[in-house]
């Protein structure tokens, strides 16, 4: 039963993983994410991973863990990226699709 309930934490964690990883992509900024949560929950999965090895307790569970370490740390990648992309928008390098848009539609008005 215990291994059950360990398994239904996971997936409730896991279905919440890929949802962020896609809001982040699609964000484009780190506007709302904390970079020492997503480091504290990778801690997280890897002590459970740890503790699975360690207890000899290795079974289907770690599947679970490995797939949501993989997730998180996909956010943590995306996480550096829109850290750069903030950069370059500081700088007036980048410009986000919406502004690009925006001007576009500026100067189709200002010639009509």
């Amino acid at each position: 039963m215990s291994e059950f309930l360990e398994v239904m934490m996971l997936i409730c964690f896991g279905f919440s993983w890929p949802i962020s990883v896609i809001k982040s992509y699609k964000a484009r900024t780190t506007k709302g994410k904390s970079v020492f949560f997503i480091l504290a929950i990778i801690v997280g999965y890897l002590c459970g991973i740890t503790s699975k090895f360690l207890s000899g307790n290795i079974n289907y569970v770690l599947i679970f863990y490995f797939f949501n370490l993989i997730i998180v740390s996909v956010d943590l990648l995306i996480y550096f990226r829109n850290k750069h992309l903030d950069k370059l928008q500081e700088s007036g390098v980048y410009k986000t699709e919406n502004k690009i848009i925006h001007n576009n539609l500026n100067k189709i008005k200002n010639r009509v």
